[in-house]
């Protein structure tokens, strides 16, 4: 009996934890919900994982949802003052660019490259 031939970790997509999470973040575009499975997910996986990479990863994703949470409920209040209106959209894109940056790097396992940073 011959043994079956080991896949190859490179080829297709990458399921690992740091990707979920940011699926996760950008389903909640769709769901409005998700992204809060997706901090859970990213408090609770941030002490077991071991990877240098996908540390940083972890603190990255975890700053960009709580700095978008936060920006979501300013600009909610400054809705009054019409302020919010265009804040609004500029925290859904930021939220959206830092979660796809993180995507990529997590596909080439990449760590990011100032994880504490409120940029991109």
């Amino acid at each position: 009996m011959t043994e079956p031939t080991p896949t190859n970790n490179n080829a297709g997509f990458d399921f690992n934890q740091p990707t979920i999470i940011s699926l996760c973040f950008l389903g909640s575009f769709v769901t409005g919900f998700s992204g809060l499975v997706g901090i859970v997910l990213a408090h609770v996986w941030q002490g077991d994982n071991q990877e240098e990479w996908a540390a940083s990863h972890f603190t990255y994703l975890i700053r960009t949802f709580w700095i978008g949470f936060i920006g979501v409920i300013i600009s909610s209040i400054l809705l009054f003052v019409l302020i919010g209106f265009l804040l609004l959209p500029l925290i859904t894109i930021w939220v959206g660019v830092r979660s796809v940056m993180s995507l990529v790097k997590a596909q080439k396992r990449e760590p990011m490259p100032e994880p504490e940073t409120f940029l991109f």
